[in-house]
């Protein structure tokens, strides 16, 4: 398997790829170029049994996939234990991001700058209001200080992509084009915007574990 996505790409050890995304500057950006070029060489046999590469909508589901994938590998690179090559770990990742967004609601054909206008500076986050009462008491005590975070600790730039992303479903793309920046550029962003929230998260006594508990199903 390792072969249908590396081929030629430029691979490293585990412990080369560890330090390259962990160092700064050119030496992080080859390095996510690298793996981009990894996943795309690797994605259309991956999914082979879901999309055709010749549909019009598999270039952009890529695109995305790759965007999603290496954030993810960002903000997880501390998880990773080397009991596989780092490659397939990464590449196991990308196969339920790929998953996940074939399930995904796409985004509507509408500016980010109307997103932002229609955000006005606050993200505005509702509770389940069809959960039970206590239920829906706790997910909106969440949603409450998740607000607070993302309002008083992140930058403009900063809410105004993770809003983009995470609470419109804009494809990373498309967000690091409209906001004049180039994709490693949007990756740096979102992932100091995710590790700003952990650490106020954890300030509050709360994990990512927490919130998703809060909102899962009974």
């Amino acid at each position: 398997m390792d072969e249908q996505w590396t081929g030629g790409a430029v691979d490293r050890t585990n412990e080369e790829w560890l330090a390259d995304l962990h160092a700064g500057g050119e030496q992080n950006e080859q390095a996510l170029i690298d793996l981009g070029r990894i996943l795309r060489r690797g994605l259309p046999y991956a999914l082979s049994g879901w999309l055709s590469p010749s549909d019009p909508n598999f270039e952009p589901l890529v695109d995305d996939v790759v965007q999603e994938t290496l954030l993810k590998v960002l903000d997880r690179l501390d998880s990773f234990e080397g009991r596989s090559k780092f490659s397939t770990w990464v590449q196991k990742i990308a196969v339920r991001v790929a998953l996940t967004e074939l399930r995904r609601k796409r985004w509507g054909d509408q500016s980010l700058d109307e997103i932002i206008e229609n955000v006005s500076g606050n993200v505005k986050l509702v509770a389940d209001q069809e959960a039970a009462p206590e239920r829906t008491s706790l997910q909106s005590d969440m949603l409450e200080r998740i607000q607070h975070i993302i309002e008083g600790e992140l930058t403009e730039k900063q809410r105004s992509a993770l809003v983009a992303l995470g609470i419109h479903g804009m494809s990373a793309q498309e967000v690091a084009r409209r906001m004049g920046m180039n994709r490693n550029a949007l990756y740096k962003l979102m992932h100091d915007a995710r590790r700003r929230m952990k650490e106020r998260l954890a300030q509050e006594e709360l994990n990512v574990a927490d919130v998703l508990d809060a909102f899962s199903g009974d």
